[in-house]
């Protein structure tokens, strides 16, 4: 029996692995469909040339309209040339077919006036993952992940380290500012942050280190730069059948009501909502 298909929002919450596609590059698309990611983002960005961005744009929503999968959208930042195009492409898709618009990515979130206009623009049912990458952007992440649309942030680890001088490959030059997020996610009752990418595209165990290091401070999903890195990282970000066979005994224990303890520790609310967090990332899994 195949599994229920998650909703929009549930669906980015869930994500272990998204993983970028030039926009510009239609022909790898499918082949980013078919790797196994949770999401595929279609990037009109940073990977897009300025002169190839409208062709790029035409090309990603073409296919979004014909393909029926669902996919997450990097648009270009607000103040550019480009993105009041972008963001009208991408609600004119959904308003086209009656659905959903798809997620988009807003590079360069710090301002949370500027995040709410992108809500705004797409609709009440817009999914907006806001990428944290610059200093002013971490200063105010919990006003940024508090706009009502935010489903959760991405960090931009590359362009912050950029904008802080320092190596992104740094752990522990980065580690306050990962740790940052994930306070900020949680003070604004947004979904964990999802880490930013490895650069070493075929360096496994760099990419692995990566993975621990980020769920060990509470990051719950990878950006990825390749189809080589999805599955990785997916087994990598996975919850254990012990960890999901926890999170049911928890989950059901509270349902049915009055002091619980599940293998010889009390459960209350905070371990409660921890299993229910487990269970969600079991979800991209099934």
């Amino acid at each position: 029996m195949n599994p229920t298909p998650l909703d929009a929002r549930t669906a980015v919450l869930a994500a272990r692995t998204l993983l970028f596609v030039p926009g510009d590059r239609p022909d790898r698309f499918a082949k980013a469909a078919a790797s196994g990611a949770d999401l595929v983002v279609l990037d009109l960005e940073d990977a897009v040339a300025p002169t190839a961005k409208p062709a790029a744009r035409e090309a990603v929503c073409e296919w979004l309209a014909s393909s029926g999968r669902r996919a997450m959208v990097r648009i270009n930042p607000p103040g550019t040339e480009w993105y009041a195009a972008d963001v009208r492409a991408v609600a004119a898709v959904a308003q086209a077919s009656g659905g959903t618009p798809a997620p988009a990515m807003l590079p360069k979130a710090q301002d949370p006036a500027e995040v709410t206009a992108l809500v705004s623009a797409l609709g009440p049912s817009a999914h907006v993952v806001p990428l944290i990458e610059t200093a002013l952007g971490m200063h105010r992440a919990v006003e940024v992940c508090g706009v009502p649309g935010v489903v959760r942030p991405a960090f931009g680890s590359v362009d912050l380290a950029a904008d802080l001088g320092i190596d992104p490959d740094d752990r522990g030059a980065l580690r306050h500012a990962r740790s940052a997020l994930v306070l900020g996610a949680r003070a604004a009752g947004a979904g964990a942050p999802i880490d930013g990418v490895t650069t070493a595209v075929r360096d496994e165990a760099a990419l692995l280190a990566d993975c621990a290091h980020g769920l060990s401070l509470g990051f719950t999903a990878k950006l990825c730069i390749h189809p080589a890195q999805v599955g990785p990282v997916a087994a990598a970000l996975s919850p254990t059948p012990e960890q999901v066979r926890w999170a049911r005994s928890v989950v059901e224990a509270a349902a049915a009501g009055g002091v619980a303890v599940v293998d010889g520790k009390l459960v209350d609310g905070p371990v409660v909502n921890r299993a229910r967090a487990v269970l969600l990332r079991a979800a991209a899994t099934a």
